[in-house]
């Protein structure tokens, strides 16, 4: 494949924009080579500035659940568009939106809008703080929760000691409070509570983590969460702005049966607009200004275009539709290990509905550490590979794929026999 005007792009860009590109892991650091740009999008297909085609995987990074251009979003759009762009007061969508999320999740009895996932999950953390009136947040290796400061933490040289900035410009007295621990390890947690009793404002998780790749929780793991965080006063934060309406329609809280105290939300509620949203229990979410002391606020928040976006996509999304993409997981998922198989390459394939990843790797992947010890040399290999072949995945290891209605059984069936084709070269 060519991609003369997107290598164009690309150098103009970097002219303008740090890195070329508006948020690093499109600027393809991780695989090598330069990004492509994207012009058209519609169903399960791209096409960049050069007329190539691509099967996408990346579902514009999860909510695309509908697929591209999905003609009842896009109507939603234009209708809410002929009334204006932005208010900055109530709208009507915003209280269909808070009904449709506390209808769906039963564990949300009043839900807050924000404008991303960030804003979220930075605010639920604040409201725990807020409601239990202690400082510290557990959170897990590998679960990415939004570029906040406090969030932006890598684990520190023990289970028990706060984690350090994972980032240039975060002061460490900005994460002091923030104690990072391996996902799957419920002894870690057990020790955390015990060296911080009463302390401990709360976890925040992502059930099934999705940017480390994606792996699962371990049988018993989350109810465990949430009897420990029960039995000490703390809060359980969800952070399902991957999972929610994604890995059912209730999202992750629904697949395991687990009721956290908070939940954030975002990529499927905008339909591919910019949104967030963190809800849960009354007593929790009325500590928030006007009605309580926590205060968070947002010009945009409940932008009238973005809530008229995410209804159509939650209107669409029956149960038949869990069916489906659950089915096309399935068939990725057994077409790909047999791909692997075949050609002799060690691959770990975690999947759960219609999120998935590939890991090169002959040991199973149930945290960060694990992850970190796949082949990521292979990988670049891959994912050109790959690439070439008509097919986009993510372009990092520590990325999931997500796949949406309008896959069909023979993208899928393409997606195979390309990965058959390419894992024998590696």
């Amino acid at each position: 494949m060519t991609r003369t005007k997107s290598e164009k792009l690309f150098a103009e860009a970097l002219n303008y924009i740090p890195g070329g590109v508006n948020s690093p892991v499109r600027a393809f650091r991780a695989v090598g080579g330069h990004p492509f740009f994207v012009n058209r999008a519609r169903g399960a297909r791209v096409w960049d500035v050069d007329g190539n085609e691509y099967v996408d995987y990346v579902c514009t990074w999860g909510p695309a659940i509908l697929g591209h251009a999905h003609p009842k979003i896009i109507e939603a759009v234009k209708a809410a568009a002929d009334h204006g762009t932005s208010f900055g007061i109530p709208n009507p969508h915003e209280v269909t939106m808070a009904k449709l999320i506390c209808s769906l999740v039963p564990s949300v009895q009043k839900v807050r809008m924000t404008n991303s996932g960030t804003e979220a999950c930075m605010s639920a953390i604040r409201l725990a703080r807020g409601f239990t009136r202690r400082d510290k947040i557990i959170k897990f290796d590998g679960c990415y929760h939004g570029h906040a400061d406090s969030l932006l933490v890598k684990a520190g040289s023990g289970a028990l000691t706060f984690g350090n900035p994972d980032s240039a410009g975060v002061p460490a007295a900005f994460t002091q409070h923030t104690i990072v621990l391996p996902f799957n390890d419920p002894e870690a947690v057990n020790e955390a509570f015990a060296a911080n009793r009463g302390h401990v404002a709360g976890i925040i998780v992502e059930p099934v983590p999705g940017n480390a790749g994606l792996y699962l929780p371990k049988p018993g793991y989350l109810e465990f969460l949430r009897e420990i965080t029960r039995a000490n006063g703390a809060v359980l934060i969800f952070d399902e702005v991957m999972t929610g309406f994604r890995v059912a329609r209730g999202g992750a809280q629904e697949r395991f049966k687990i009721t956290p105290d908070l939940t954030c939300f975002g990529k499927i509620i905008g339909g591919g607009l910019p949104v967030g949203a963190f809800g849960g229990r009354a007593d929790i979410m009325d500590c928030l200004a006007p009605l309580g002391p926590v205060y968070q606020a947002g010009t945009l928040s409940g932008n009238p275009l973005a809530m008229a976006a995410g209804i159509a996509a939650l209107n669409q999304l029956s149960s038949v539709a869990y069916d489906e993409l659950e089915d096309r997981g399935a068939e990725l998922e057994a077409g790909l290990r047999d791909a692997a198989k075949s050609a002799g390459v060690p691959v770990q394939f975690n999947r759960c509905g219609s999120m998935f990843c590939g890991y090169f790797t002959s040991d199973q992947v149930h945290n960060l550490s694990d992850a970190m010890r796949s082949d990521r040399d292979r990988f670049k290999k891959y994912f050109h590979g790959m690439l070439d072949a008509g097919v986009y995945l993510a372009p990092s290891q520590f990325e999931a794929g997500f796949i949406s209605t309008a896959h069909t059984s023979a993208d899928i069936a393409t997606t195979i026999e390309a990965a058959a084709t390419v894992m024998r070269t590696l």
